[in-house]
């Protein structure tokens, strides 16, 4: 879809809770169907080129009582809502019982009228795909066990935490393999030939409703991580990777249809290579979270081809809050930096507002938060700034950050430029708390030729020669975590 195809900006809605909240706010139950038009034109009018509803699938009724069982679950429900009761846990939308919108959110009919909704303010709509697993009371554990991993009875009487009794069978609780096995889900067999062959049908019903979808733990069906998560239990091994099955059969019948990958262990680019547009970029959020600026500055430094396929962020759904991880000033630096680099980037509804709390994907209620106006403010302006000049449809480039020899602060400087054939918009993050002082360098000699009028976001306006820019590279000053999103034109254009 075109406006997916570069750079998209994609805003995730944890779609029961969001409803749940306007209802509240209307007076008066709300459907997809029915969200009010003020509401989508406000997510249009922040730029964003695609919604991504996350939770929209029907639930398992049999994955809710696993999960109020379980102490751990109870435990983090309670710390994200210490008012939580029973009514609160609606399962976790990837415990899906059939890819089918919820009744709850208005079935079939509301998800189109949000689709339609979307494409009239030029929006796209992404939606889930747990290729992994499904819930217990899945149609396929009778119609199809074929499709799973199954166990026996000693299994089951040995580790009764990573298999399931259903129907006479035993069936493999879903799993990564690093972690303990998830209890209210069940394992679906990467190597067999029906399920690849279900897998194509369900996406290509799937495509006929939106026009992409975030695919959950998609490497976990790599064929070499499947092996080693489930050796001979998941009987021969197939000459071709699932995903080089699935995805060129769906895309036979849904042209153009998007694929996001959530992605760890570094295996972003084989992702890539075996037909997804996008990958998560989890290392960048580490570095951004952990690491000197030295390290991010040399994750960008990957191929572009790579980094254009690429989903930066800083919060998501699995992730804690932004607000909560960077704190105050670091979260608009990082913030800065995601929004805007090459490739897709995430924002996370609530984002904006400055929420902290984490909420446990099984919960239809969250806690009430005062909202920071002042973030919002400052995603406001960087939000209208990337939409206005093009700051993410041009050329990017990667600059250099030089200093002089009793200055090395320029190493917490990262700086890059987006270039179209009307403008530019310059980044420099200075991504640590103490101020930096450096030379911007390597803007060819295109820039030598004007004077330059630089504008930031808060409307501060500065003037300079390009050949001094050129020759010298551009000295910049900035406080600890402080930026600049400069809109670059020749002075008086």
């Amino acid at each position: 879809m075109k406006h997916l195809e570069n750079n998209p900006l994609i805003y995730e809605i944890n779609t029961r809770v969001w409803l749940d909240e306007l209802s509240r706010a209307a007076g008066k139950p709300l459907s997809l169907a029915t969200v009010p038009d003020e509401v989508w034109d406000g997510i249009a009018g922040l730029g964003f080129d695609a919604v991504w509803l996350m939770g929209v699938w029907e639930r398992s009724p049999a994955g809710i009582r696993i999960s109020m069982q379980s102490a751990g679950l109870l435990e983090d429900f309670r710390r994200a809502l210490p008012d939580f009761a029973a009514a609160d846990n609606v399962g976790s939308p990837y415990c899906i019982r059939r890819y089918v919108a919820d009744a709850h959110l208005g079935g079939p009919q509301g998800l189109a009228a949000a689709r339609a909704a979307l494409a009239e303010r030029g929006m796209g709509l992404i939606l889930d795909f747990v290729p992994n697993h499904v819930a217990p009371d899945h149609p396929w554990t009778l119609e199809h066990p074929e499709y799973f991993i199954q166990g026996s009875a000693q299994d089951l009487e040995g580790d009764p935490s990573s298999f399931i009794g259903i129907g006479g069978r035993v069936f493999a609780c879903g799993r990564d393999p690093y972690f303990p096995a998830w209890p209210d889900v069940l394992q679906l067999n990467a190597f067999d030939p029906g399920l690849r062959r279900a897998a194509v049908d369900t996406l290509t019903d799937i495509a006929g409703q939106c026009d992409g979808v975030r695919c959950d733990m998609a490497m976990l069906l790599l064929n070499d991580v499947f092996e080693r998560t489930w050796g001979e239990r998941a009987g021969r091994r197939p000459e071709a990777d699932y995903w080089r099955e699935v995805i060129p059969a769906v895309r036979r019948a849904a042209p153009g249809f998007v694929f996001m990958a959530e992605a760890y262990w570094d295996l972003e680019w084989e992702l890539q290579q075996q037909g997804f547009d996008f990958c998560y970029d989890k290392r960048l959020y580490d570095r951004l979270e952990h690491d000197a600026p030295t390290a991010i500055r040399s994750h960008l430094t990957a191929g572009p081809d790579y980094q254009q396929r690429l989903v930066r962020f800083i919060e998501n759904h699995d992730e804690p809050r932004a607000a909560s991880v960077f704190g105050r000033g670091a979260d608009r630096a990082a913030a800065v930096v995601a929004l805007t680099l090459p490739g897709a980037a995430l924002v996370h509804e609530g984002q904006l507002d400055g929420r902290r709390v984490r909420l446990p994907v099984f919960l239809a209620r969250r806690p009430d938060e005062e909202p920071d106006g002042e973030l919002l403010a400052f995603y406001r302006d960087l939000l209208n700034r990337l939409r206005d000049n093009g700051c993410r449809s041009g050329r990017w480039r990667l600059l250099e950050c030089l200093g002089w020899p009793d200055n090395t602060t320029c190493d917490n400087l990262l700086a890059w430029v987006w270039e179209t054939d009307a403008a530019r918009c310059l980044v420099v993050v200075n991504f640590s708390p103490a101020p930096a002082q450096g030379l911007v360098a390597g803007f060819g000699d295109d820039v030598a030729d004007a004077t330059w009028r630089l504008e930031d976001l808060d409307g501060t306006a500065y003037l300079r020669d390009g050949g001094e820019i050129r020759d010298r590279g551009l000295y910049v000053d900035l406080p600890g975590w402080g930026y600049h999103v400069l809109d670059w034109r020749r002075d008086g254009a």
